[in-house]
């Protein structure tokens, strides 16, 4: 079962641990998230696709989820959900026949574009407050704030 997954991934060039006997993980390289952990568990009849986003927002999590939502319907094979703590995950489900190199490429690339695009959406919107503390916390002590730059517009102007 997982000698399929691992073949497949051999043949795209992934790097990935083996967890276990039906799973394996990986971390997919964004711009705006720089990584992205992904999780990939063969089930009976499906491999399941799951990979962190983002923590909980600490704000305007109704707003967040809405986004989220939006997003949900111009996904290919995974969606937007979030789990018992409320952290945001892409989740997806496809069948175990269908699991080859190729339609893992495009399950994986979904998962890395629907995250890299939203990251800086799910932070502007769950965490503004944090990300302006930051910023005064940099500017004051002379620290530097290049991974701050997406986020200009959110900069104190005292």
């Amino acid at each position: 079962m997982i000698e399929n997954l691992t073949a497949a991934l051999d043949e795209l060039g992934l790097e990935y641990r083996v967890d276990g006997p039906r799973s394996a993980t990986l971390s997919l390289p964004g711009r705006r998230k720089l990584s992205i952990p992904c999780s990939l568990v063969v089930e009976d009849h499906a491999l399941r696709v799951e990979a962190f986003v983002s923590r909980r927002p600490e704000e305007n999590a109704e707003a967040v989820w809405a986004e989220l939502l939006r997003r949900n319907g111009r996904l290919y094979a995974v969606s937007f959900a979030i789990d018992e703590a409320g952290d945001v995950h892409l989740v997806g489900r496809l069948p175990l026949a269908s699991a080859d190199a190729e339609e893992l490429d495009r399950v994986l690339g979904s998962v890395l574009e629907a995250a890299d695009e939203t990251f800086n959406v799910i932070l502007e919107l769950g965490f503004a407050s944090s990300i302006r503390e930051e910023w005064r916390w940099r500017l004051a002590r002379g620290e530097s704030t290049r991974n701050l730059e997406a986020f200009e517009h959110l900069r104190p102007r005292d």
